[in-house]
């Protein structure tokens, strides 16, 4: 079964969520952004999702995960929480 490793940030608002990126992509920290931004609690360990399977986030997430390219920040993402940046740390087939 296909695993992924993630981590994300969750903001309100797509405005705020390309702010982020744009900072991360001009070398701020995304553990930083997560501690410091994200309104999920996993926010205070930098954001990180741990490793999951299919099914077992919301559907965007999947979408994202297990299709898009690792090492890289992914978003704005779109769920019901609000908006979110994914960057895919690691996943297998």
């Amino acid at each position: 079964m296909a695993t992924c490793n993630a981590r994300h940030i969750l903001v309100k608002t797509e405005e705020e969520c390309n702010d982020l990126k744009g900072q991360i992509e001009g070398g701020a920290d995304f553990g930083d952004m997560a501690k410091e931004h994200s309104l999920c609690p996993s926010g205070q360990q930098g954001g990180d999702l741990g490793t999951f399977g299919p099914g077992q986030m919301v559907k965007e997430f999947d979408t994202v995960c297990f299709n898009d390219a690792v090492g890289e920040v992914h978003g704005p993402v779109q769920t019901q929480f609000g908006f979110h940046l994914l960057e895919i740390l690691s996943r297998t087939d």
